[in-house]
């Protein structure tokens, strides 16, 4: 039997595969990390608007719910400690229209549940007061949403990688895995180029790709339960004659597809209308149609916004965990169940993973043992 070149091959080099080669590699595991790409967070993370969730959204008692609030807090702590751009904005979320009040209010006493932090529900009054071009029956403030620099907080998760000894391959597909109970075999192609290791474990966090890979190790991911379907997020850029709310971060209450067509103004003081939420569809275009539909979605709570105020900006693909109800959740699969044993695969990281991305990193290191 041949011995493990490396302890753990962790595949995809997004914040979270990032996040967690950084801390096997912390608990003295050696980690080989491979990307496809050149470099980091090329795919889901680099195309997101940066926003620290406190933990408002999510189901109950779900794992997104509990690694969105500890990851905010680890993330905060983080971004201090080693100097990554951020900022505690706040955030607002309204209820635009009175029979919405009852929804917006069962949203408060979730998020304080779950640990959400300090959280204010204000009355239209107060809300004029505070936010005069915003329209809404009542609005919920939590203190404790924010930015971060995505960007920037990727390369330092990757300098501490490297720092504690993982090694990194960029530049580098997987082209065929073979999991037994010894280890994983490992061939990836670089530049035209076929090399194989082997790995004791092996950790899939690939976004878009792990359907693939679970496939190369013989795993019928439908029968399994474990399709993922992408989803797009277009967003626009609002010109400098568009009325702004103060607030950085201004949402309307989630709809059924998503947290609905929000505003956020980033570090650099750009303000952004999105994502909306396309099944199915992987073009990274943002049609310029999309604006009259945009315009009205915002000008429900932000009056005066119209399609002339906003220019297409970018787009991003959700990788969503296909399910029969409305309930989305973050999986960590373990191949053991699946015919493919010392493998480990993340499914459905989505938004809030950017948030959750140390605390995640934190539990798939303790699944792993």
């Amino acid at each position: 039997m041949r011995a493990a070149d490396v302890d753990v091959a962790v595949i995809g080099a997004g914040v979270v595969g990032l996040a967690c080669a950084r801390e096997l590699a912390l608990r003295g595991r050696s980690v080989l990390l491979i990307e496809r790409h050149g470099g980091f967070g090329r795919e889901t993370s680099s195309r997101n608007s940066g926003v620290i969730h406190a933990g408002l959204h999510y189901a109950p008692g779900s794992w997104m719910e509990t690694s969105c609030v500890e990851g905010r807090r680890r993330l905060y702590a983080y971004c201090v400690a080693r100097d990554v751009p951020h900022r505690r904005t706040g955030k607002l979320v309204l209820a635009v229209e009175e029979e919405e009040v009852d929804a917006l209010e069962a949203m408060a006493r979730r998020g304080a549940a779950a640990g959400a932090g300090r959280l204010e529900l204000w009355g239209a009054a107060k809300l004029r007061q505070r936010e005069p071009r915003l329209r809404a029956a009542c609005a919920l403030f939590s203190p404790e949403s924010g930015l971060v620099d995505a960007h920037a907080l990727m390369a330092t998760l990757l300098a501490d990688a490297r720092e504690a000894g993982c090694d990194v391959a960029f530049g580098s597909r997987v082209v065929e895995l073979e999991a037994g109970d010894d280890g994983v075999r490992v061939i990836a192609d670089t530049a035209g180029e076929r090399s194989e290791l082997r790995a004791a474990q092996l950790l899939n966090a690939t976004g878009h790709g792990t359907t693939t890979l679970l496939r190369s190790l013989g795993v019928d991911v439908e029968r399994a339960g474990l399709e993922l379907q992408p989803v797009a997020g277009r967003y626009f850029a609002l010109s400098a004659a568009a009325p702004r709310p103060e607030a950085a971060l201004v949402y309307p209450l989630p709809s059924r597809g998503g947290l609905g067509i929000h505003l956020t103004r980033d570090l650099a003081d750009q303000t952004r209308a999105g994502p909306d939420a396309a099944p199915g569809c992987t073009s990274l275009e943002v049609p310029e149609a999309l604006s009259e539909h945009f315009a009205e979605a915002v000008a429900r709570y932000l009056p005066g916004v119209r399609a002339e105020h906003l220019r297409p900006d970018f787009a991003g693909l959700r990788p969503r965990l296909v399910t029969r109800d409305a309930a989305r959740d973050f999986r960590l699969v373990e191949g053991k169940t699946l015919g493919a044993p010392r493998t480990w695969h993340l499914l459905g990281i989505e938004s809030p993973g950017l948030t959750a991305s140390l605390a995640l990193a934190e539990d798939v290191a303790d699944a792993m043992g």
